[in-house]
C-alpha cells in the first residue's frame, strides 16, 4: 500500500517510552494526531499524545483499538507481539510490517537471516543447554557473548562466558530460554547506520551519516556522528545498510548495529527497526532528525536530508544522577556552548534507567564529544 498520508491525519505508535515520545513531538510539529498503546496510562510518551490506549505489548484488542482510530500505525520497541501487530495492520498500515518485527524479534531467526542474505556476520551458534553451550565454547572458542533469543535489550538477558566453569552459570541465567552464542572478536569500535525507505517512490532509501558509539556495561553511554572514519569504512557501512533494508522491503526507518574489527572488517550485530538511541544526535546535527524520518517514512512522504550541518555528540542520562536526592544541576550543564538538554519525562529514576539526553555541537567529531561529556561532567 502506498500514497501519502497527509496531516492533519493520525498517527499511532505502538509503544509509549522515550522513543514514542519524540516522534510523537516530530509529528505534532508537521500537523499530525498522535495516538499510543502502552502498558501504562503515565508513559513517556502520553504528554504528547491525543489518546493513550492502555494495553499491554501483547493486548490484541488494544492494538486493534489504536489502530481503528489511527490512518497509519508504527512502533517504538520490538517487543509487541505477532499477534497485536496483526491486529494493528488489519486496520490501518503498519510500518515497518508484521514480517520484519517477527524477523528481527528472535535473535536466533535474526543471525540466520543475515546469513541467508550473504550479510557478514561473526561465528555464531543456538544454545538451549548445558551440552550445546559447552560444545559452542569448543567450537566457537571459550570467550562468547551469550544472548537470549527473545527479549533483552540494554544488556539484560547477556551473559559473557569466558572460562568454562561459566557454562552452568549461563544457562542458569537464562532460565530455560534459547540464546545465540556469539565468538568473541577483536573490535576496534562500534559503529551504526541508520537508514529509511517509503512505501511508494520506486522504495527510495536514503542514510544518515555512521555514528561511532561506546557502550559501558552493555549500555550505550555515549555516541558521536559523523562518526570519525575511513571514507571506505563509512562507505561499506552505508551499502550494508541499505543492502538490508531492501532485502527487508522496510518501511519505515532501521538502525543496523555494526562491530568494526581490527583486521579492517565490518560485521553487522543487530537490527532495530525503529528509531535508535545513537541517532539522537540528528536532532541537533542534521536537517531532519531520525523521528522526523520515521513520520515520513511511515506516511510514505518524500525522505528528508540528513547531511549533517556540524558533528554531534549525546552523552546519556541515567537514573543514578538522582539518586542521592538533589537533582542534577541542569543549569551548570547547559554554560557549555551548543548544549541540549532532552528529558523523557519519565516517572520515578531508579538505577541504570534512561532518564534523558545531553547533546552538543561542534566543528569536528571530537570537539561535539569533548563539549558534551564536559556538560555531562557538570551534572
Amino acid at each position: 500500500m502506498s500514497g501519502a498520508i497527509l496531516p492533519p491525519a493520525t498517527i499511532g505508535i505502538l509503544g509509549g517510552g522515550q522513543l514514542g515520545r519524540m516522534t510523537g513531538l516530530a509529528a505534532r510539529s508537521m500537523g499530525y494526531g498522535v495516538q499510543v498503546m502502552d502498558p501504562s496510562a503515565a508513559c513517556a510518551a502520553g504528554a504528547v499524545a491525543d489518546r493513550v490506549v492502555v494495553g499491554g505489548y501483547d493486548d490484541v484488542r488494544a492494538a486493534a483499538e489504536l489502530a481503528r482510530q489511527c490512518d497509519v500505525v508504527t512502533i517504538e520497541i520490538e517487543q509487541i507481539s505477532p499477534e497485536a501487530l496483526h491486529a494493528a495492520a488489519a486496520h490501518a498500515p503498519l510500518r515497518p510490517g508484521p514480517d520484519v518485527l517477527r524477523m528481527v524479534q528472535d535473535r536466533a531467526r535474526q543471525k540466520d537471516w543475515l546469513a541467508a542474505q550473504r550479510v557478514p556476520i561473526g561465528r555464531y551458534a543456538i544454545v538451549d543447554s548445558l551440552e550445546s553451550l559447552t560444545d559452542a565454547a569448543r567450537t566457537l572458542g571459550p570467550d562468547l557473548f551469550v544472548k537470549a533469543c527473545r527479549g533483552g535489550f540494554d544488556g539484560r538477558g547477556q551473559f559473557r562466558l569466558g572460562t568454562d566453569a561459566g557454562v552452568a552459570d549461563v544457562i542458569t541465567g537464562l532460565r530455560g530460554e534459547r540464546a545465540v552464542a556469539e565468538q568473541g572478536l577483536d573490535l576496534v569500535l562500534e559503529l551504526s547506520v541508520l537508514v529509511a525507505r517509503r512505501p511508494g517512490g520506486g522504495g527510495a532509501m536514503m542514510t544518515y551519516p555512521v555514528a561511532v558509539n561506546v557502550h559501558e556495561k552493555q549500555v550505550l553511554a555515549w555516541s558521536v556522528m559523523p562518526g570519525p572514519l575511513e571514507p571506505q569504512v563509512e562507505e561499506e557501512a552505508r551499502r550494508i545498510a541499505l543492502h538490508i533494508a531492501d532485502a527487508l522491503s522496510l518501511e519505515g526507518i532501521l538502525a543496523v548495529e555494526m562491530f568494526l574489527l581490527s583486521d579492517g572488517r565490518l560485521l553487522v550485530n543487530e537490527l532495530a527497526p525503529r528509531p535508535h538511541n545513537s541517532y539522537h544526535a540528528s536532532e541537533l546535527a542534521c536537517p531532519t532528525s531520525q523521528f522526523e524520518q520515521l513520520v515520513r517514512a511511515a506516511c510514505d512522504l518524500p525522505l528528508g536530508d540528513a547531511t549533517p550541518a556540524r558533528p554531534a555528540a549525546i552523552v546519556n542520562l541515567f537514573g543514578d544522577l538522582w539518586l542521592d536526592g538533589r537533582a542534577p544541576d541542569f543549569a551548570r550543564a547547559l554554560e557549555v556552548p551548543t548544549s541540549r538538554l532532552f528529558l523523557y519525562g519519565k516517572g520515578a529514576p531508579r538505577a541504570g534507567r534512561k532518564m534523558g539526553h545531553i547533546a552538543a555541537l561542534g566543528a569536528t567529531a571530537a570537539e561535539a564529544l569533548n563539549r558534551v561529556k564536559l556538560a555531562a561532567a557538570a551534572l
